[in-house]
């Protein structure tokens, strides 16, 4: 497969999920060096941070990149997402603050960023990363796995101790279709006893029922309801795609996750890593 990037330069202002400062984001095309998330805010030289596995820290509520300065841009899974399914592989993402907007809480802004600066092909090719035996990955009750597949599926589980989240099992296959109309849509969730703490530690300052479901114990408290029943699966599906494209290399593999999350997400990364 060819590497891509983008065709033209094209901006978004939105609002940052933890700092709830509004974040100024520039996507520029690239010719070659993978992604790169560049910090404008901070000075020239030590504010340049590379998409790897190698640069993953704290990944308790998302998946978030450093340097060894110390730069860092945090919750990058859902534009990540986005990336992964259009096939991008070389670009430069300036930003004004330490994370990516939240948007609605979902891919979908992030599709609609690509599809209007549009997509183009560059001259080197990209290596598949092609699975021919299962590979598997447990912490405790959380698990990811990759079976051999002519393509990319997705198979995911979730479970919750809750009065109105408990079981939920979704399967997609992973192509630019399917992913825009039954994935890209799904939103970040969060129960409404977590809040409280979120905001004593000064997380999700710029959280709203406009950027999040938020979960009571009898059903959702945003006024329109959900987009799916089986919305808060279909995000975990978004954030997996998200999180393996920290590899930044086309997957062939039917993935399948349980319970999983972003620190199984990326050291199951590394194993993947390891196929050339």
């Amino acid at each position: 497969m060819k590497r891509k990037t983008l065709k033209n330069v094209i901006s978004h202002n939105g609002i940052g999920l933890h700092k709830g400062e509004i974040i100024k984001l520039k996507l520029i095309p690239a010719s070659s060096g993978g992604i790169i998330f560049k910090r404008v805010d901070l000075e020239e030289g030590k504010n340049i941070i590379h998409l790897s596995p190698d640069n993953t820290f704290d990944l308790t509520r998302g998946t978030n990149l450093k340097n060894e300065y110390g730069a860092a841009v945090f919750t990058i899974e859902h534009f990540m997402s986005a990336m992964y399914v259009k096939g991008i592989t070389d670009l430069i993402v300036e930003l004004d603050g330490n994370e990516l907007p939240i948007c609605d809480g979902s891919a979908l802004k992030f599709l609609e960023l690509i599809e209007e600066a549009g997509v183009q092909e560059l001259e080197e090719d990209v290596a598949e990363i092609i699975v021919k035996e299962p590979i598997y990955l447990s912490k405790g009750d959380k698990h990811v796995i990759a079976l051999p597949y002519d393509g990319y599926k997705l198979t995911y589980t979730i479970k919750f101790d809750h009065t109105f989240l408990k079981s939920q099992l979704a399967e997609f296959l992973v192509d630019e279709e399917t992913y825009k109309k039954e994935i890209a849509p799904a939103r970040t969730f969060c129960f409404d006893y977590e809040i409280d703490y979120l905001k004593k530690n000064n997380l999700a300052l710029g959280g709203s029922l406009e950027n999040a479901i938020v979960v009571k114990k009898d059903g959702v408290l945003n006024p329109e309801g959900l987009r799916f029943e089986d919305e808060f699966v279909r995000h975990k599906m978004l954030d997996i795609i998200g999180d393996l494209k920290i590899l930044n290399r086309p997957i062939k593999a039917h993935i399948i996750a349980i319970k999983a999350g972003h620190l199984i997400d990326v050291e199951f990364s590394q194993l993947l890593n390891k196929i050339s």
